[in-house]
């Protein structure tokens, strides 16, 4: 069944960030900022895109959307960053509604083609498993039999890691979340033309049936200054610890993440 996954890369519109500002204008400045958009190219080269490139199934599209407006050399970047990743797909859509936009840009690849769609997201700060299109894929066929008369249901990984990248490596602590949003996918049966942006991602389970599994280490949920759930005042993060190298390998094998290439990366002028 088609698989789709969304990555909104600092999109400039109304909607979307737990962050609010006055105008459009002063989103733009927030989004666009120099440093804010370098770090978070850094979380993307090697968090994000690595586990995308890694996927043991490949069958399966990665749309990135992004503003109009986003600055051109980063841009450049970004074609650079994933060029050798056949999945991915870049949409540029102008400031609109993020509730409006978001949907429209996973319909216009969707194929409706009469089967089952498989969407997930991913932001561009965290990572997912390289499994986890596989496994995805693997429970929703095994679970379409009793779930033919819904019209959408869910399926959520709920363990793995806060993660921070940095020049002397990585920085993790093992943790377990229902619903976080990150290694979660959404099952939409084949005339509906909702789409995993429809939904609340930490309220899933209030209106559909949710396949909950916790035996594996599924996501990286990537931790950095601009977090746009920490800017609220009274967030404590998680004690970290660098990790060992047993705990590097792991962070390899099940995410394709680079302990070597993250401090290349950070180390970065």
């Amino acid at each position: 069944m088609q698989t789709i996954g969304l990555c909104r890369f600092s999109y400039l519109g109304d909607g979307g960030f737990q962050t609010m500002h006055d105008t459009l204008a002063d989103r733009e400045a927030f989004l666009y900022n120099a440093d804010r958009l370098e770090q978070r190219f850094r979380f993307f080269e090697t968090m994000t895109l690595p586990s995308v490139r890694g996927q043991t199934d490949p069958d399966f599209k990665f749309l990135i959307v992004i503003g109009e407006r986003f600055p051109d050399a980063f841009r450049t970047r970004l074609d650079t960053l994933i060029a050798d990743i056949p999945q991915a797909i870049i949409q540029v859509h102008a400031p609109d509604r993020h509730r409006t936009v978001m949907p429209t840009a996973v319909n216009s690849i969707r194929e409706f083609d009469g089967k089952h769609c498989i969407q997930f997201r991913l932001d561009d700060d965290d990572a997912m498993a390289v499994t986890f299109v596989e496994k995805a894929k693997a429970v929703a066929e095994l679970a379409l039999p009793m779930m033919l008369t819904r019209k959408v249901f869910a399926i959520d990984f709920v363990q793995g890691f806060k993660a921070r990248m940095g020049p002397l490596g990585i920085e993790a602590v093992e943790h377990r979340q229902l619903s976080l949003g990150i290694a979660q996918a959404l099952v939409l049966s084949p005339r509906v033309p909702k789409t995993v942006m429809n939904y609340g991602h930490h309220k899933l389970w209030h209106g559909m049936p949710t396949l909950t599994f916790a035996d594996d280490n599924m996501w990286a949920r990537g931790y950095n200054d601009f977090n746009d759930s920490m800017q609220k005042p009274g967030h404590e993060v998680q004690p970290m610890e660098l990790l060992d190298t047993a705990g590097e390998d792991h962070f390899r094998d099940t995410f394709n993440i680079d302990a070597d290439h993250v401090r290349r990366v950070f180390s970065r002028a």
